[in-house]
């Protein structure tokens, strides 16, 4: 915590002089003894931090206790904590009048895009000196802290120039989530390829059993990450998150759309008319209500449907994505969240020292220990993790191919998302409202929209 300088230097200033003057000792001494009183009291002036933060899967108690314990470790700190589901909805009225918070915990992804149109207008605070800070409290700078690997993405570095602008929070692998126990009462085997999955699906229906749900078609951005990836390797996944002109036209975009054009076939027929804010939790039951065997999702389902009523013999499984190429290890996309300062925001100093201390230990177990645990990326996290996310996090271990990033930033093109092209559409896909062909030529040409206005 940085602090003014403008007393120290008027102090040190008053006691030159009065050395010059010949000033006696007593009088030193209370030269002294006032500028010890007047640092103390500096030293625990009143600052207020203000955090937004997204309400997601986690529940709001470990951002509670997490601000409690920073608070505690900055002395003279309240931090104002303002927490919503829709935290787009309560911030950016303020905003828009020029009143910003000085923290922000909100993703990209989001179907209001908040966090892409501050990228797009350049309204974000550059976050690569706070990977040079020392984690508070510990001995180790905040870049070597952090997991390798999280800081080389688009997802951190969005304009792919190699500066920092969103701090990675939350990470989590993504893939298929299933009912084990319904693996084992059938004798089914885990599909490692599309075409396995297919003839799963086939021996599914025989018992009224659907292949595939979804929550809503904004958990298509991790499904299809995979997909591509799997498909034309990581070179390709990063010439199409960067538009490159005719990538979406070729054969290994083709392959994609058409998995999920068939895929659209063996989804559970309620799925659409719930994939929305209000009863995505009607098509994750499906899992545990044995009305379909796989799901996309992140490591917070377990927590998110902990109360939920589940079929007998119930245990929760997860799986990468399927290969796409015969022969191949199947993708799981690398989700993580991302915290980032408003390049407005009025207390950026400690706003920056806030961020440095997600990467603490103490910080880290808080979340961990939530009742819905949020990992954080961090070195040792591992020892901080139950048996259920245990589970989860071995995916790569197991064999399970890595993709992060996405979709690079472009000036702000009106009328014009990528994530409601190419994930949004999923739902008219499914429903036979569109065919798969004008789905891949709406995607091209939004591609070269936004290729145009690529900084």
């Amino acid at each position: 915590m940085k602090r003014k300088k403008g007393v120290s230097l008027l102090l040190t200033g008053s006691m030159t002089i009065c050395l010059l003057a010949g000033c006696s000792n007593s009088d030193s001494e209370n030269a002294s003894s006032q500028k010890e009183a007047l640092t103390k009291e500096e030293s625990t002036l009143e600052q207020v931090l203000r955090v937004a933060v997204f309400e997601g899967g986690y529940g709001t108690d470990m951002w509670t206790d997490v601000v409690a314990a920073f608070e505690t470790s900055h002395p003279g700190v309240t931090v104002e904590l303002t927490i919503d589901k829709k935290i787009e909805d309560v911030i950016s009225p303020g905003m828009k009048a020029g009143d910003y918070p000085d923290v922000v915990h909100l993703a990209t992804g989001r179907e209001a895009g908040l966090t892409e149109t501050l990228t797009k207008e350049k309204a974000l605070l550059p976050l690569t000196d706070v990977l040079d800070m020392m984690v508070p409290g510990e001995e180790v700078k905040v870049k070597d802290k952090i997991v390798p690997g999280f800081l080389d993405t688009l997802a951190t570095n969005p304009y792919g120039d190699g500066i920092t602008y969103y701090a990675p929070m939350f990470y989590g692998p993504c893939g298929l989530f299933y009912n084990a126990g319904l693996f084992e009462e059938k004798g089914w085997s885990l599909p490692t390829t599309w075409e396995d999955m297919w003839a799963l699906g086939d021996e599914a229906a025989k018992d009224g059993i659907s292949l595939f749900t979804y929550p809503t078609t904004g958990y298509f951005d991790a499904f299809t990450y995979a997909v591509l990836a799997s498909a034309g390797g990581i070179d390709f996944f990063n010439r199409c998150m960067t538009y490159e002109d005719g990538i979406w036209e070729s054969e290994n975009a083709s392959k994609v759309f058409q998995i999920i054009g068939k895929l659209a076939t063996y989804t559970e027929e309620t799925t659409v008319a719930n994939a929305n804010d209000d009863n995505f939790t009607k098509n994750q039951q499906l899992i545990l209500d044995n009305k379909a065997i796989f799901c996309p999702n992140g490591t917070w389902l377990p927590g998110e449907m902990a109360n939920a009523p589940r079929a007998e013999g119930f245990s929760w499984g997860f799986m990468p994505i399927p290969a796409v190429n015969a022969g191949e290890s199947g993708y799981s996309f690398c989700f993580f969240e991302q915290m980032w300062i408003p390049a407005a925001a009025k207390n950026q100093d400690l706003a920056k020292e806030f961020v440095a201390y997600m990467y603490s230990d103490e910080a880290g177990k808080i979340f961990a220990a939530s009742a819905s645990p949020a990992i954080q990326p961090i070195v040792g996290i591992s020892n901080y993790l139950t048996d259920d996310n245990k589970l989860f996090y071995s995916v790569y271990d197991n064999g399970a191919n890595v993709v992060m990033g996405g979709f690079a930033a472009t000036a702000p093109v009106e009328g014009v998302s990528m994530a409601d092209t190419l994930f949004g559409t999923v739902n008219s896909i499914v429903s036979g409202d569109k065919t798969v062909d004008q789905w891949q030529t709406s995607v091209e040409e939004v591609s070269d929209k936004l290729r145009e206005a690529m900084e």
